[in-house]
């Protein structure tokens, strides 16, 4: 005679399933803590002459002059007096460089800002806009 199978009594389904459920969980939990900190850019445009600017292009590189992030904003009339940047950056030095696009004048050299980032995710920085030539 054939002995039945006995039923898995008092063992919840899950059960077999908490180990592989513990290794997901803990996976991405190692994938949040060693990406880098969202950052919050804020660029607050001081003085005169943004009047005539139509376009911004916002590219923030690394040492090595590899662009790390960019971003372009355009405008109807003229921008407001502060643009926000979401970036995703490591503590360290960066150079920001800002490429001003007025109407109907010819392409500036890029305005040039060196970002020291470090705890702090919200970092404010001032761009005054030199004379036109």
């Amino acid at each position: 005679m054939e002995a039945a199978a006995k039923p898995d009594r008092g063992r919840h389904p899950l059960m077999k399933r908490l180990p592989l459920l513990a290794l997901v969980g803990l996976g991405l939990w190692l994938w949040r803590v060693t990406e880098p900190p969202e950052r919050e850019l804020v660029w607050q445009l001081d003085g005169s002459g943004w009047s005539a600017v139509r376009g911004l292009d916002f590219q923030v590189t690394g040492e090595d002059g590899r662009i790390l992030k960019r971003e372009e904003r355009f405008f109807s009339a003229a921008p407001p007096s502060e643009i926000r940047l979401k970036v995703d950056l490591p503590e360290g030095s960066y150079r920001a460089l800002i490429f001003v696009k007025e109407q109907g004048q010819p392409a500036r050299p890029p305005l040039v800002e060196a970002l020291t980032i470090g705890e702090n995710p919200y970092i404010l920085r001032t761009l005054r806009l030199p004379a036109s030539r």
